[in-house]
């Protein structure tokens, strides 16, 4: 508990995005159509629809404590006052960015794929039930069609 006070604002933003994200799988999980658990097709949509909105927050979260960070890294760098070390941009910022941002943007397609689906009705189709096709075998392969039909059948009548 001795850091600064922005380093354990960042700290608590990332645990909670964490948290959120992991609450957002479960109830993802919970409102997709593939699963069994979760009720009618309208609860699954809300519940959803619910973590659509979580994945939303939670990389919001991430975001705010991603950007919270480099701002004070970049304000301490261009400072001539400020004497001791100085950090730099590292990878951890750009895969954070990176990730909030998936995490946005797959929240936002959560959240618009089930509402689509759940405002259209499902359309029944008629099972007129199967025509007859003449198949290669009913066919007559000769030329000239025999309008006798053969007293005898030898190897060859049904090939």
């Amino acid at each position: 508990l001795s850091l600064t006070g922005y380093i354990q604002a960042c700290r608590g933003l990332m645990i909670s995005a964490v948290c959120l994200g992991f609450f957002g799988a479960v109830f993802g999980l919970v409102g997709m159509k593939c699963t069994k658990v979760g009720g009618s097709d309208q609860t699954k949509a809300k519940i959803a629809c619910l973590a659509g909105l979580i994945f939303i927050l939670s990389g919001l979260c991430s975001m705010t404590s991603c950007s919270l960070y480099a701002n004070r890294i970049t304000s301490e760098f261009f400072d001539p006052s400020f004497v001791a070390q100085k950090y730099e941009l590292g990878a951890a910022l750009f895969i954070g960015w990176a990730g909030a941002s998936l995490c946005i943007i797959g929240g936002i397609i959560f959240c618009f794929s089930i509402a689509e689906n759940s405002n259209s009705a499902r359309r029944g189709y008629a099972y007129n039930g199967a025509t007859s096709v003449m198949s290669s075998r009913t066919k007559v392969h000769n030329s000239v069609p025999d309008k006798t039909s053969p007293k005898h059948f030898d190897k060859n009548a049904y090939v």
